[in-house]
């Protein structure tokens, strides 16, 4: 490892560029369980920052939400500190004729990082911790309230006006709360702590009974697909299966999007094959008469309607498995619908050097996958983060598998125990027990360790029905891991249709379904298991600087390289010595990683996404493809 010079600039992506204010992230947050209508409410709210709990008489200006405040597509760029409270207000146009009709008014944050509350003409109407899952309130009886206050009597037929105040905390990595890569003081491999909305907000009218929620399970097995359709009441529900056209050869302008994918539009002519009643609450085995497995390849997508009294729904599912089985030769291998299945894989970490944590636009989640697609890649592995639902609808329908990691937490990390000592302890294949060393490992507070069983069943529970994801990781590299064997238990009891990494990196409990090393800096050495699959969750890790596209002086990364033909040979080489690990029983390895990050230079993208600085793919592939994007 390497640092050198300081200082941060800001960069821009061409989607942060041409962002257009009134109209930020307006696609439908939430694909899995899609209505017709919805009202979005991002755009310019006000805001200010207060040292206590108090709201503030005057706000200090307006702010872009979902874009936090230490971005610069906020419009504020500054950091909010552990010990100060963030205050947003903006102004909802209620439609009171549908309250009226006995309809609820639903208000939905994808994320809001780190603890907040929710209040509604200055009463609270709800509050949340944890920084990476979405959260609803009911906001429908305020919402009465303020309309009978001033018309004196409901029925007046016109839209109310409704204040709503959100105020937030965040103590980052001054707690044991989730945090990811945050860190209030940057660096290294660690990054710009964020704070606040940071996904979409939105509100919706549903009836009084309506769809909370759909769990779908398919069976290609039996031909079925199970489904759960969750709502306050048990009533007679309508599902009907409609199928998209069968695939063609795709022309050299549709894959654009990666070979095998379909545009977003594709399913708007669809054939109902299948149809099935049943009652919410319960199961709905619904049969397919026609099999169409979801590949890398072919990501097919069926699409599904729910009609449940006065509310509809539109979703998604696909038919694949991911298992693990051994090859001739009894080596364990990962396989996709029965098929072994190198799985290809990129270090994903979700940041944008305008954004943070906010991609601005769809395109820019698109353009991640594709180029990726393009450079022969067929899973990422999301790095303790926990993306807005959309992105993990792109990987459904373009083909990309995902290994999806829980986001880390507990308090101050040791590094010279998780990192310098754990890389010796691994190389030595020394095992070290995760039940007792929780001071070493930063989980002292028993608070934090059911925070991070809660935050694990929640994460599963929200990503479960997408189709691209094959593994859960539960632990990166120690980083706040205790009882990793229990939470695998756990884990396996909430979705037992995965596969999963129980640590990633090392600290090994010798449970899961992976051996799973991280290779930068000895020489690869590993011995198959009879009953795991090995991978190279991480390695790589080269670093290439391009002052004009890089945000930091500074310069971090496991190998340094000052020219684009230095990183490629060594990058080519590293490939080379993977390949030849397969025949040996490598299954899966993960490239660190997709872009740069800050002082965090090994991306195979700049991290304005402007320049690719590695023109081969994992297995060698696109080598006259050229640097420039």
């Amino acid at each position: 490892m390497k640092k050198e010079g300081s200082q941060m600039k800001q960069l821009f992506t061409r989607w942060g560029k041409n962002l257009d204010s009134d109209h930020v992230l307006q696609e439908y947050p939430r694909p899995l369980l899609q209505r017709d209508s919805y009202v979005n409410l991002n755009g310019y709210w006000e805001y200010a920052v207060t040292g206590k709990f108090r709201r503030p008489e005057t706000f200090d200006g307006r702010i872009l939400v979902p874009f936090s405040p230490e971005s610069v597509l906020s419009g504020v760029n500054r950091q909010l500190k552990p010990d100060e409270y963030l205050w947003y207000k903006r102004t909802l146009s209620v439609e009171t004729e549908r309250l009226e009709a006995d309809e609820r008014l639903l208000l939905h944050f994808g994320a809001v990082d780190q603890a907040c509350r929710v209040y509604v003409n200055g009463e609270e109407a709800g509050r949340h911790m944890g920084g990476y899952l979405p959260f609803s309130v009911d906001i429908t009886g305020h919402c009465k309230k303020a309309y009978e206050k001033a018309d004196g009597k409901p029925g007046s037929g016109s839209a109310c006006g409704v204040e709503l105040v959100v105020v937030v905390r965040d103590l980052s990595d001054t707690s044991y709360h989730a945090r990811g890569k945050q860190k209030i003081k940057r660096g290294g491999m660690f990054y710009t702590a964020q704070s606040g909305i940071w996904q979409t907000v939105w509100m919706e009218y549903v009836p009084a009974c309506y769809v909370e929620e759909l769990v779908t399970e398919p069976d290609p097995g039996e031909q079925k697909v199970r489904i759960r359709v969750r709502a306050n009441s048990d009533i007679p529900v309508r599902i009907r299966i409609k199928m998209p056209g069968l695939y063609n050869e795709l022309s050299e302008t549709e894959t654009e999007e990666g070979a095998g994918a379909r545009s977003e539009g594709d399913h708007d002519e669809k054939l109902v094959i299948a149809e099935k009643e049943g009652i919410s609450n319960e199961e709905i085995a619904v049969f397919l008469p026609v099999i169409r497995p979801w590949t890398c390849e072919t990501p097919y997508l069926y699409y599904f309607t729910v009609s449940m009294g006065a509310d509809t729904v539109e979703s998604y599912f696909a038919l694949r498995t991911f298992t693990i089985a051994n090859d001739a030769d009894e080596i364990p291998r990962i396989c996709i619908n029965g098929q072994v299945q190198f799985q290809n894989g990129v270090l994903d970490q979700g940041y944008w050097p305008d954004g943070l944590y906010t991609a601005p636009s769809d395109e820019a989640f698109i353009f991640d996958i594709v180029e990726m697609k393009k450079l022969g890649f067929n899973m990422l592995r999301k790095h303790i983060k926990i993306e807005p639902q959309r992105w993990y609808y792109h990987c459904d329908r373009l083909g990309m598998v995902v290994w999806q990691d829980m986001v880390n937490g507990g308090t101050y990390y040791k590094h010279w125990f998780v990192t310098y000592a754990a890389t010796l302890f691994s190389r030595k294949r020394l095992p070290i027990p995760d039940t007792c060393f929780f001071a070493l490992l930063a989980r002292t507070h028993r608070e934090g360790r059911h925070e991070f069983v809660r935050e694990m069943k929640e994460t599963i529970r929200l990503l479960k029905s997408h189709p691209s994801i094959a593994a859960w990781v539960i632990f990166n590299e120690g980083w706040g891991q205790f009882h990793a064997r229990e939470m695998t238990r756990i884990a396996r009891a909430c979705d037992g249709t995965r596969l999963i990494d129980q640590a990633s990196g090392w600290f090994d409990q010798n449970g899961g379904d992976m051996q799973s090393i991280h290779h930068y800096f000895f020489s690869l050495h590993f011995l198959p298991e009879k009953e795991r699959a090995t991978v190279v969750s991480e390695f790589g890790g080269y670093s290439y600087r391009i002052p004009e596209h890089s945000a930091c002086e500074k310069l971090y990364g496991y190998g340094i390289h000052k020219s684009a033909k230095s990183l490629n040979a060594a990058y080519e080489e590293r490939m080379r010595r993977i390949r030849e690990q397969i025949p040996e029983g490598l299954c899966a390895s993960v490239y660190t990683q997709l872009s740069d990050v800050e002082e965090e230079v090994n991306g195979i993208f700049t991290y304005d996404r402007e320049v690719r600085k590695i023109d081969a793919g994992p297995v060698g592939e696109d080598k006259n493809a050229g640097n420039g994007v």
